[in-house]
């Protein structure tokens, strides 16, 4: 993936943490840290982070990144086990 593009990924993917975060439907912070491509219309978003290191993303270009984005976090949220609102390790 060109690095312009995933400069551009990441504050899109930040946003959309922010907002599950503030909407309560992420139990605790994320920071993306990163946005990498790993096949034809997949990425990976990673978080580095005890709790939830990464998510990966089907996504194609005519489709909304931020809506993508966001149904596959509430999808991996959903399927999270175990304390959440522990501090990351």
């Amino acid at each position: 993936m060109p690095q312009a593009l995933s400069a551009l990924l990441r504050p899109r993917a930040q946003s959309v943490l922010d907002n599950l975060f503030k909407n309560q439907v992420l139990p605790f912070e994320l920071t993306a840290t990163k946005v990498e491509c790993i096949g034809p219309n997949e990425y990976i978003v990673r978080f580095y982070d005890s709790r939830l290191r990464s998510v990966d993303v089907s996504w194609k270009k005519d489709q909304s990144f931020e809506d993508v984005f966001q149904a596959a976090m509430v999808d991996r949220v959903r399927r999270l086990s175990g304390p959440l609102t522990r501090r990351a390790g």
